[in-house]
């Protein structure tokens, strides 16, 4: 799935689309996903300057974004807001820097109604960068996000 692909999917544009590509999806159960990390990206001037590393509250939106992904395509969730309603065990391994691709994998643990729990982990090659459990919820949308997607 290409970035095109994604839009339609997630409300999310820059510079808070933090995917690049979906790259295997099974819908309601797993998704994985790739973010390249450039020296361009706007929050490496500030964090942390003469040092670069990507915020771990980025690495875990980057997860709930991808985990959004793996459940939007299912009938119920069809037309619905996906939010981010918490994080549990999240751990930090590695920093991500410039010129990283970040390596996604969510795996849905939980479904029930408009609510559902996540796992996901992101590696740096062959190491893991960040894991997290992710929970997440589905809203309505309201009518200006309905009139903001129209003129994408």
């Amino acid at each position: 799935m290409e970035i095109r692909a994604l839009t339609e999917i997630l409300p999310h544009r820059y510079p808070f689309l933090l995917l690049d590509r979906v790259t295997l999806l099974e819908p309601g159960k797993r998704a994985e996903g790739i973010k390249n990390v450039t020296i361009n990206e706007p929050f490496f001037p500030g964090h942390f300057p003469g040092y670069p590393v990507m915020p771990g509250v980025l690495v875990l939106e980057a997860m709930a974004q991808l985990t959004a992904v793996a459940v939007m395509g299912l009938a119920d969730f069809k037309n619905k807001l996906p939010l981010l309603a918490g994080i549990d065990r999240a751990r930090f391994r590695r920093p991500v820097l410039p010129g990283d691709t970040l390596r996604l994998e969510v795996e849905i643990l939980r479904l029930k109604g408009m609510v559902g729990k996540a796992q996901g982990r992101a590696w740096v090659g062959e190491e893991l960068a960040a894991e997290a459990e992710i929970i997440f919820a589905a809203g309505e949308k309201s009518s200006e996000e309905e009139k903001g997607k129209r003129r994408d």
